[in-house]
Formats: structure tokens, sequence, C-alpha cells
């Protein structure tokens, strides 16, 4: 093989056996290519469906997480996640400047946005945050429908890479951290078995602890009256009651979970 060219030859799993006469610069610059379309390959790759009997196993085992209350308490963050994100991502659509976004232990969270207090950049923002993880559950269940478990995957790792570019406390990086980390070592190490359960499991997961999300809204309302919810913010600008939103909340979830039931071939 001639010293002067830059030949490689391509293996099984699309690696490169080159020639040690290459440059270090090329050599790193190939190197870098084969890493890039290795990713590549794990992102697009399409997989084999799940079992019937393992899919049902890991759905009640998303069913098992949402009504264990010790469990949910844990998991109930990463809800409390995707729900602040469905603000900011609205907020900067409807062109409210985002200030950023706060996760507190009590699984509550708080996000920031500049602009006009009332109008529909504001409603639309306020209305964004319950269905937001039954919206991404429903996304999730249709690239899962495709094959793309390790896709969704690593989507995931890239929503919350720029999610936590907008956090602003240290118990929030902390929370997206962790769930990043927890994400990013079944992408990478898990077996094509592991990142189809666990991709099934998250968006099982989404869309049943939405569900749970908004029936916890409407105890704490009987419980509190007056409060700050999402809903009765959006009460206090539309002058339509909170309990109407509430309803609004659970109707799209249930059309998410039943349109994901149905992707799946569930029902």
């Amino acid at each position: 093989m001639n010293g002067a060219l830059a030949c490689y030859q391509h293996c099984g799993k699309g690696r490169a056996i080159r020639s040690k006469s290459l440059g270090p610069g090329i050599t790193n610059s190939l190197l870098c290519m084969d890493v890039l379309l290795d990713l590549w390959q794990r992102i697009t790759m399409s997989q084999a469906a799940l079992a019937p009997l393992t899919s049902w196993l890991t759905v009640l085992g998303a069913g098992a997480i949402v009504l264990l209350p010790p469990v949910w308490r844990l998991a109930r963050h990463f809800i409390t996640i995707v729900h602040e994100g469905g603000h900011g991502i609205v907020a900067v659509i409807s062109g409210r400047r985002l200030g950023g976004i706060r996760l507190h232990s009590d699984t509550s969270g708080l996000t920031v946005s500049r602009g006009r207090p009332s109008g529909p950049g504001m409603i639309f923002t306020l209305l964004a945050g319950y269905p937001a993880a039954a919206l991404l559950g429903l996304g999730a269940a249709w690239l899962l429908s495709r094959g793309h478990y390790a896709g969704l995957l690593w989507a995931l790792l890239a929503a919350l890479a720029l999610l936590l570019l907008q956090i602003r406390n240290w118990f929030g990086l902390w929370s997206v951290a962790v769930t990043g980390t927890v994400v990013l070592g079944v992408t990478w190490l898990g077996s094509v078995q592991v990142q189809g359960v666990f991709a099934l499991l998250v968006t099982a997961f989404l869309l049943l602890g939405a569900l749970r999300t908004a029936l916890e809204l409407q105890q704490s309302r009987w419980r509190r009256a007056g409060s700050s919810s999402d809903a009765d913010q959006l009460a206090r600008l539309t002058h339509i009651p909170g309990i109407f939103w509430v309803a609004m909340f659970i109707v799209i979830q249930l059309s998410c979970l039943a349109a994901s039931a149905r992707v799946l071939g569930f029902i």
C-alpha cells in the first residue's frame, strides 16, 4: 500500500483499518470520523420490537413506579424536569425571554420568563407544563414503534444537556445531571435488549406519571384554596375556572396515553 495514500478498509462494524504510514493528524481525523460514524449508527439503528410479555412486564413496572409512594417520590423528579422544560420551550416559542429554571427537592419547580404578564404567550406558557410529559411520551411511543429505542435515549440525552444550561440552582443541576448519567449509562453500556426495556419503561412512566401529577394537582387545589398552581394562574388570566384547566390537562394526558397504547400495539 502506497504510504502517500490515505487508504483504509472498513470492517463489519464500520471501523477502519488504516495504514501505519499515515501521519498523526490524518490518523486522528479518521479516528474521530470513526467515532462519529459509530455514534450515528447507534442513534439511527432500528431494533426489533420487544417480546409481548417483556413489553407488558415493562409497562407494569412503570405502573408500579407511579403507584408506589416511596418510588414515586424519587421518580417524580423526572416528571418535574419535563414539566418545567415544557414551560421553557413554549415560553421561547411564544416570544418570551427565558430567565431560567429551578428544580426543588420537594419535586416542585419554577420556570422564570420575561414578557407581558398576560396575553396568549403567558397563557400558552402556563398551559404547557402538565401536558409536557404526556406529549413527550407520545413522541417517544412513536419512535419506539419504528424501532428507534437507542435514538429515543440519545434524544433524551440531548434534551437534558440543553435543559442543563437553563438550570439556576444546585439541586436542579444535580437532578438533571443524575438523570442524564442514568440515561447515558444505559445508552452507552446497555445491551440492545436493556436499551429497549429502559426506553419503553421511560415512555410508559412519562405517560402514566403525567396523569398522576394532574390528579395530584386537583387534590392539592381542594386542600389549598387560592393556590398558585398552573391551573389557578390560568384561571386568573382567563377568568375560566381552574377545574376546567385541570380537566383539559387530564383529557390531553388520557388522549396521549390511548394514542401511545395504540401506536405500540397494546390495544
